[in-house]
């Protein structure tokens, strides 16, 4: 048996069967078991299972002080700093419902979603890179810091909290250490495992956010499926700057590393010498990207600089990857179990990941195969089960045969806060739609060729990025390529790639067409080539390039140019 084997048996074998639980209670259960160990770890604190679960209860207590119940939505804005874990399990516990919010929001997104979730409360950063949350709160919701009186613009939003983070704090404002203060902790509240844990908004590529109910059983099911298929080794680090508002951060990371009483360092923004110094001081054993911050760590000039012996694995998902850059990580990083994996908010985050030990070309021509999950998962041992529809009329199609992909499972969403039409699209009969096309191979796993959306008719013929995508990113000096449509009066839409070139390269536009005449159908060659600087790309917090945004960007680049 290897390694590998071995580790998964002993998770296996520490959960013979899945018993459901709430995230509250779950992490009383960790404290019990591993108390003193590391939980959460920063370069200026960190904090024991036993202490996270004790700071869990006395925010609680705080949190029934202000007259939360459970059920209530709690509103969190706040990026990946140490406080964030203790509040966000004390939400749990006293039975409420999470709403982690994207701390880059403006103004105005702030107030839809604090609005359309119905927030009781919030919990609130001062100020984040350059944003200034208290002056938002001001122009929103006006007499905010009023003690015990709701706005009138968000008549439910009894109480805000405040984590000082700029150094200011408002007068009258509670802060997060004085929410703890309120009151003495009392009995945890029983919250059923099957109800909403957390109202996760999507980052959302191709237009409006929309708020996805998921379940404490989803969360901890899918975190555990995550251990298992990696083989998490007792004790496992996990480094990360990708939010824990979002399914990356939150269970890849957070709840995943609860499986075997790990520990996660946190890191509040991407900065590749952050990640590489973060290794080396807290001996990391996995991190987790997506393929530009992979390669962005890959290119710092004092990478070699670091010691990165502890490293041992990589999870560099969202995206895909090509074969050089996996072994660019292991050779150059040391990490020798990475993998990549596909899913979405609305069926419960990742659902498929690569094996550590797969090759890389599956690595780097696949999304991996649906998550082991022992008895917590679908019949067969996988977390869920994937098949592809026709696009237009759902309709499944045969095994093998390209569609779009729809998943089923016990972790799926219960829908979208508050949007039944939405839902009603989104789940159907028990799948989710993913709105991607893809084809579940004879083997199991999954190819995604792009989003159903993202395709675009030229001169009467649909093309799918993807292709071209692929072919010029296997150009070294291409470091990555997006295909969009843009308008055009002749061919309704015409191709344009954009281009962010490697570093020293000087590609230029004809030997991109060129490029793309010499292996590809004439309809598929592009008419524009747009250069960008990696800055430039409209992503979202976990690094997936946003093509509606894109175009948008790309549309009024080639105007001002015509």
């Amino acid at each position: 048996m290897t390694d590998i084997q071995t580790r998964r048996q002993r998770l296996i074998d520490a959960f013979p069967q899945w018993t459901p639980m709430s995230l509250g209670r779950w992490l009383d259960e960790r404290a019990d078991r591993y108390g003193d160990r590391p939980f959460v770890i920063t370069d200026e604190r960190v904090l024991t299972y036993a202490e996270t679960a004790r700071w869990s209860d006395r925010l609680a207590a705080g949190l029934a002080a202000l007259g939360i119940r459970p059920g209530d939505h709690v509103g969190v804005l706040m990026a990946n700093y140490l406080e964030f874990v203790p509040v966000k399990f004390a939400i749990a516990k006293v039975g409420a419902v999470a709403v982690p919010m994207n701390f880059l929001y403006r103004a105005a997104e702030l107030e839809y979603v604090l609005a359309q979730a119905e927030c009781r409360l919030l919990i609130t950063m001062t100020g984040f890179a350059g944003l200034d949350y208290l002056t938002m709160l001001d122009e929103i919701a006006a007499g905010w810091d009023q003690a015990g009186e709701a706005p009138k613009q968000l008549p439910l939003l009894d109480n805000v909290v405040q984590l000082p983070t700029d150094g200011r704090t408002r007068s009258g404002v509670l802060t997060v250490d004085e929410l703890g203060k309120l009151a003495d902790p009392t009995e945890t509240v029983a919250v059923d495992p099957a109800s909403v844990g957390d109202i996760l908004y999507t980052s959302g590529t191709t237009g409006s956010p929309k708020g996805v109910l998921i379940t404490h059983d989803a969360v901890l099911r899918t975190a555990y499926a995550s251990a298992l298929t990696r083989a998490f080794g007792d004790g496992r680090r996990i480094l990360f700057s990708l939010p824990c508002y979002h399914m990356f951060g939150y269970v890849e990371g957070l709840l995943a590393a609860t499986m075997v009483g790990g520990a996660v360092i946190l890191q509040t923004s991407f900065d590749p010498r952050g990640y590489l110094a973060g290794v080396e001081r807290h001996r990391a054993t996995d991190i987790l990207c997506v393929p530009t911050m992979t390669v962005a760590i890959l290119e710092h000039p004092d990478r070699a600089t670091f010691d990165l012996s502890s490293l041992a694995a990589v999870l560099s998902g969202a995206a895909p990857g090509p074969v050089w850059l996996w072994e660019r990580v292991r050779d150059e990083l040391g990490a020798t179990e990475i993998v990549t994996g596909y899913g979405m908010t609305e069926c419960g985050g990742a659902m498929t990941l690569t094996l550590p030990e797969d090759s890389f070309e599956l690595t780097s021509t696949t999304v991996g195969k649906p998550k082991m999950a022992g008895v917590a998962g679908v019949p067969g041992g996988g977390l869920t089960v994937y098949r592809t529809v026709d696009p237009e009329t759902a309709e499944p199609l045969p095994d093998g045969v390209t569609g779009e992909l729809v998943s089923s499972g016990p972790t799926n969403m219960l829908g979208f806060w508050g949007k039944p039409e939405e839902t009603a699209r989104g789940l159907r009969g028990g799948w989710v739609f993913s709105g991607d096309l893809g084809r579940v191979r004879p083997d199991g796993y999954i190819e995604v060729t792009g989003r159903s959306k993202e395709l675009y008719k030229s001169g009467g013929e649909l093309v799918m990025p993807k292709e071209i995508e692929e072919l010029l990113t296997a150009h070294p000096d291409i470091s990555q390529a997006y295909l969009i449509g843009v308008p055009d009066e002749r061919w309704g839409d015409a191709g344009c790639a954009c281009i962010v070139r490697a570093p020293g390269a000087t590609i230029d536009e004809r030997t991109v067409i060129d490029l793309c005449k010499a292996n590809l159908a004439r309809f598929k060659v592009p008419k524009h080539v747009v250069f960008l600087d990696v800055h430039e790309l409209p992503t979202t917090p976990t690094g997936k390039v946003q093509k509606f945004r894109l175009v948008a960007q790309v549309q009024q680049r080639l105007e001002q140019f015509a």
